[in-house]
């Protein structure tokens, strides 16, 4: 039995300017993320698992953080010392 299917539904509203909203609409469609722009309305997802939120945290955030920043996020990630290489030295 899925653990998530019992929990309702949770309409998020997404507060993104115009410009990127369809964007982010898009990226969620494309996803399979039931969600809802109609003109001059705020972008609303249903998420129903932690899987959905991250997802959607994500295409947000490709959209609003300036990309130096993503860059800079994504080296800081590949610099993160790993378990095994600690074990093994």
């Amino acid at each position: 039995m899925n653990p998530w299917s019992s929990q309702p539904k949770t309409g998020q509203v997404i507060d993104i300017n115009q410009a990127d909203r369809w964007q982010v609409y898009r990226r969620l469609q494309e996803l399979s993320i039931a969600s809802h722009c109609g003109m001059n309305q705020p972008l609303t997802a249903e998420i129903h698992d932690p899987v959905t939120a991250i997802q959607l945290w994500s295409v947000v955030r490709q959209l609003t953080v300036p990309r130096r920043d993503l860059a800079s996020w994504l080296e800081d990630c590949w610099r993160l010392p790993s378990r095994s290489r600690k074990r093994g030295k």
